[in-house]
């Protein structure tokens, strides 16, 4: 029904508007789910522990669809097994002028430079409060936080330990956005020299307030030796990685939008995000958890960045194109392929592809 009805629907209208749509429907559903139904069985053989976390399914919303945790309670009903929620910036600001974000249907993509648009961290930190007051919240819920765009690069530390302050008591991991390209010199962050300072602050912050599991979230436009680097910053910093963000590469696409300005995610992203899953899983020895995102529009797209490496999956575009069931699909074919493998579980599968 999605793809015959509601799909051409939304897609008539512009992408934002569309989205903001879809969000408040989801958000008015989820309120009436959280009373009336239970999240969906997922098979057993996913189940996977990270960071002490245990995820029934490894399939998670990713950062960028529900920024401002406005329909917290539809993800777990509609199968997610995890959300990221954000990036959430310390102080509220509007983000880049409309429009900015374009649908490439051809190329089954998205370009977004919405820029840290956010509400702030005090009004994302009452939602999450206030849906954790409805009853105890099914799946891990993570809170990806940046600094604001008139910070200056050398007083960026305060503003992510700013957004932790206020966000670390509500969310069950927090993941560090120093990938965005939509936010100036953002991406600078990433440098060793430029991360290890700012990550000793947060890490420091983090196990005053009671240590949670820290990820970091790193651009597919970097380097192997880029990606190995900053792979050695988080040691004893962070916990784990997310791999990857949106690129500004804009190789082989088909549609006449693909020239506007800002992060391409989607299918194009996918081979970029799983090389870089590949790197970061050989540089850390598969020791730090890795949440593979960037092109996942299938269960075989998941199931690669798993045997790249990922512990954990994350999709956004590929949950636009694909719809509310997306996730449920997703899931099945995951189990799927564990039995066309001969695989027990789950864990079984990550980094096979990757000795």
């Amino acid at each position: 029904m999605y793809n015959r009805l509601v799909k051409p629907l939304l897609f008539r209208m512009d992408p934002e508007r569309s989205h903001d749509l879809a969000l408040a429907s989801l958000s008015l559903a989820g309120w009436v789910w959280a009373r009336t139904a239970a999240p969906p069985a997922v098979d057993p053989r996913l189940a996977v522990e990270v960071c002490g976390l245990r995820f029934a399914s490894p399939v998670g919303l990713a950062a960028g669809c529900d920024k401002a945790g406005r329909a917290l309670w539809a993800w777990p009903r509609l199968g997610f097994g995890f959300v990221e929620v954000g990036t959430v910036t310390p102080r509220p600001q509007p983000g880049n002028p409309r429009p900015r974000v374009f649908r490439l249907p051809e190329d089954d993509a998205l370009i977004n430079r919405l820029g840290f648009n956010s509400p702030g961290a005090g009004v994302v930190a009452e939602r999450i409060a206030r849906a954790r007051r409805t009853g105890a919240y099914p799946i891990p819920l993570a809170v990806n936080i940046g600094k604001n765009k008139t910070t200056p690069l050398e007083q960026a530390a305060d503003d992510y330990v700013g957004a932790l302050d206020r966000l670390h008591a509500h969310a069950d991991f927090i993941v560090v956005n120093l990938s965005s390209p939509n936010t100036p010199g953002l991406r600078a962050l990433q440098t060793r020299d430029a991360a290890v300072p700012l990550l000793e602050a947060l890490a420091a912050r983090n196990r005053s307030l009671g240590e949670k599991p820290l990820f970091v979230k790193v651009a597919p436009d970097m380097a192997p030796d880029e990606l190995e680097a900053i792979a050695d910053a988080i040691r004893g910093r962070a916990h784990g990685l997310v791999a990857t963000n949106t690129t500004v590469r804009r190789d082989g696409l088909h549609s006449p939008r693909g020239r506007e300005s800002g992060g391409l995610s989607g299918a194009p992203v996918r081979r970029l995000a799983t090389d870089a899953v590949r790197v970061l899983f050989r540089a850390t020895g598969g020791r730090v958890p890795i949440i593979g995102v960037g092109g996942i529009m299938t269960a075989e797209d998941a199931y690669e960045k798993i045997k790249a490496g990922a512990a954990l999956v994350e999709g956004y575009t590929g949950f636009v194109y694909g719809g509310p069931g997306w996730p449920h699909r997703v899931t099945r074919g995951l189990v799927r392929l564990l039995e066309r493998d001969g695989l027990g579980t789950l864990r079984d599968a990550v980094g096979v592809e990757n000795g």
